[in-house]
């Protein structure tokens, strides 16, 4: 069961638990998609092919295995790589770049993320924890955190205990006062219960629980959460 008297801080995941993230990346796709067209129109038909696209990360991936957590660098030299691959104009990569990203912070939250946002920030310093690339100032969220640590940009991700610490000294106290939630059972749950932190897992879509360890609470929309520290 939750113990609210020690939470003091929260971190929270973003993709899928404050929006639905495919519907975004299939937004994003497309406008990737109608760009090339104009510009690199054999690209285009490449990356059309969802098959070429693993293929092509994947190809990323092996040459720059450094970027493996850096999502935005992924999908430039995914991008870079298809139009060499095309002989057309590796150059064009950053904006065709821009133009996915755009796209990609234009989210569409789910109903109960903006109230309670508001209703915890009201109260706890709100951290953002992210495998992910979206930037909270652009969605127009960043007023309630009082920090955004991706790892694309700390270099390890979900749920290596590291992130989950960095996010704790963010938001200015000890692990074991933090409350993290997010959608993800084993990257949210299992890697916060394993830096000590309390949990709430957000199964919005009636997810079987499959673990031994156990979430501290489990809600179906982020409503329910203010209500639990009340």
């Amino acid at each position: 069961m939750l113990d609210r008297l020690k939470v003091r801080a929260i971190t929270l995941d973003l993709d899928d638990t404050l929006w639905p993230i495919w519907p975004t990346i299939a937004r994003a796709e497309t406008a990737l998609q109608d760009w090339l067209r104009d510009q690199a129109p054999k690209a285009a038909t490449l990356l059309a092919d969802p098959a070429v696209r693993h293929e092509l990360r994947d190809q990323a991936l092996r040459l720059h295995p450094a970027i493996h957590h850096r999502l935005s660098d992924v999908r430039r030299e995914l991008i870079r790589l298809a139009l060499a691959r095309c002989a057309e104009d590796t150059a064009l990569a950053e904006p065709a770049f821009q133009v996915f990203f755009s796209v990609r912070q234009d989210v569409q939250l789910f109903d109960d993320a903006r109230p309670a946002l508001e209703a915890l920030a009201a109260r706890y310093p709100l951290v953002a924890l992210s495998n992910g690339n979206a930037d909270i100032d652009r969605i127009g969220l960043g007023p309630f955190f009082r920090a955004s640590i991706s790892a694309e940009r700390l270099g390890v991700g979900k749920p290596d205990p590291h992130i989950f610490e960095v996010a704790a000294q963010a938001a200015g106290v000890q692990a074991h006062e933090v409350l993290h939630i997010g959608d993800d059972a084993a990257l949210d749950v299992l890697g916060a219960l394993a830096c000590g932190m309390q949990t709430v897992w957000v199964n919005r879509e009636d997810h079987l629980w499959t673990h031994e360890a156990q979430p501290h609470e489990t809600v179906t929309s982020l409503a329910e959460v203010p209500l639990l520290l009340a």
